[in-house]
């Protein structure tokens, strides 16, 4: 419990007080231990202690309980125990200053980041592409940027899949081969996220982390709860969406040097999440980033049942430790409490790996730097209590809490504005205009060339009719020519042949009378 006699805070109590060093916080901070053993309480005190000192807070929370720092706590017998065990004075139960958050809407303001935001690596790693899909994605990635064409949502970058493998060919020689088999596998990829709902994540407004830095009018730093219950159920969505947020911080915050107090405290509760089946460069960026963030003021906070949960470069950029009860079962669980026990500063007043399996509720074995950044001996010692209520919240004090937000104007209504989708579609559209034009042109000109030469047949088949009448009517001209010669010469031949006979008969009649006649003389 942070206290301002000292400027420390009063963590837990063992053979003498412990105190966290605020200098020393952002060296950052473990809180482990097996189901039940106290991480929860641990969590909250060491929260609601950064907000007492100004301290901003973001908490992932999902078994609903962290909700509840909304309200003050209720005396029980366990609290009042440790109030007066630890020589606790003037404690108050208080509530906090919260805001919460749901990636679903459901229980908080909706968070969403755009594609483009979140980077083809983390996209991948969500998705769970193998290297190739994963450097065709890449490829989709770099070419949407140097075309300006913002990735907002699933359907921006499922447009952008099609636009590359479409024109695959044009961009080969530039950007590397990409395969229709490849894109159809990352669109059934998008496919399954959709179904996860993970489509709800994408788009805008996106989360501005700087709405994280806020106070309340009395100076306590504002406590951001995201509610993760429900995306919980997600593992790989819950990991990569709280692997981003941090990677946004490291983005976000300039360098601050050492501060007297972090600027911000961060909580992972299941933090082996991040890690889990994460490929190499995952893991080495996270370790980069832990390493490099406390230099911007950040305190990062992992909870998690066994410290083997965590990779070890990142184990041991952590300075803090808190060390709730261990179980060993299996050999695998007692090789992890060995662990466990010689990450610690031996105690000669007892024997570290034992005692983890002696912790009662609420105990813990705690360690942290001291003001020159040395770690101290390892304590066995009683967390504090809680000031703030230990159950979860009704949805219904939630929703009244969103409603009176002074983000939720701000959040609530998605937001689709112009951006690859759009234009991708409105270039398709153009594009298949024009080819309907041209095709039609096509066929105008085809149906034209057609009419013209149907039209030039008939016109050659109009003129052979004209020139086969016309020879039929000088042939026809010509017969009736030759008739009426034929006629005229019969006529003309018979009409010289009665005259011949009428000559001859005359002559001959002549002849007879002149002979008679001569006779007749």
């Amino acid at each position: 419990m942070y206290t301002s006699d000292n400027g420390k805070i009063w963590l837990a109590t063992g053979s003498e007080r412990i105190y966290l060093e605020p200098a020393m916080a952002n060296r950052h901070g473990l809180i482990a231990g097996a189901t039940g053993t106290g991480k929860t309480v641990t969590l909250k005190v060491v929260a609601e202690s950064f907000s007492e000192m100004g301290v901003p807070t973001f908490i992932a929370d999902i078994k609903g309980d962290v909700s509840g720092m909304c309200l003050p706590g209720c005396e029980n017998k366990h609290i009042r125990r440790s109030i007066d065990t630890m020589g606790i004075e003037n404690f108050d139960y208080t509530s906090f200053p919260v805001r919460f958050f749901d990636v679903y809407g459901k229980l908080g303001h909706p968070v969403r980041t755009t594609v483009s935001e979140m980077g083809p690596e983390l996209l991948a790693r969500l998705l769970g592409l193998n290297d190739t899909q994963s450097g065709v994605l890449r490829i989709v990635f770099r070419i949407a940027d140097d075309k300006g064409l913002l990735l907002l949502d699933l359907k921006d970058l499922r447009s952008m899949l099609v636009h590359v493998a479409d024109n695959s060919s044009e961009y080969k020689l530039r950007y590397g081969n990409v395969s229709p088999q490849t894109v159809g596998a990352i669109q059934r990829a998008l496919l399954t996220l959709e179904d996860e709902g993970g489509d709800l994540f994408f788009g805008e407004p996106a989360l501005d982390i700087a709405d994280w830095f806020d106070w309340a009018e009395d100076g306590r730093g504002v406590m951001n709860i995201m509610e993760c219950s429900e995306l919980f159920q997600h593992p790989l969505l819950y990991g990569t969406f709280l692997l981003w947020m941090l990677s946004e911080l490291y983005e976000l915050l300039p360098e601050a040097g050492d501060l007297d107090k972090p600027k911000i405290a961060f909580f992972f509760d299941e933090a082996h999440l991040l890690f889990k089946d994460a490929p190499r460069a995952i893991i080495d960026k996270v370790e980069q980033v832990v390493r490099l963030i406390r230099s911007k003021g950040v305190s990062v906070w992992f909870i998690t049942q066994n410290p083997m949960d965590i990779p070890e470069t990142v184990l041991a950029q952590i300075g803090n430790r808190v060390q709730h009860a261990l179980r060993a079962y299996t050999p695998n669980e007692q090789k992890a409490i060995r662990a466990a026990a010689r990450s610690f500063r031996e105690n000669d007043a007892f024997d570290t790996e034992t005692v983890l399996q002696e912790l009662a509720t609420g105990e813990a074995l705690v360690s942290v730097l001291d003001e020159k950044g040395v770690p101290t001996i390892v304590q066995r010692a009683n967390i504090l209590p809680p000031k703030s209520s230990m159950n979860a919240v009704e949805p219904a004090v939630i929703g009244t809490m969103i409603a009176n937000s002074p983000l939720k104007d701000k959040y609530d209504e998605a937001v689709d504005r112009e951006s690859a989708y759009e234009i991708l579609t409105a270039e398709m559209e153009e594009a298949e205009r024009e080819a309907e034009e041209a095709a039609r042109e096509k066929e105008e000109a085809r149906k034209a060339k057609e009419e013209e030469k149907a039209r030039q047949a008939e016109e050659k088949a109009r003129l052979a009719e004209e020139k086969k009448k016309e020879a039929e009517r000088k042939a026809k001209e010509r017969e009736k020519k030759a008739a009426a010669t034929k006629r005229k010469n019969s006529v003309m031949g018979k009409t010289a042949s009665a005259a011949a006979n009428a000559i001859g008969r005359e002559v001959g009649r002549q002849l007879v009378r002149g002979l008679f006649g001569t006779l007749k003389r």
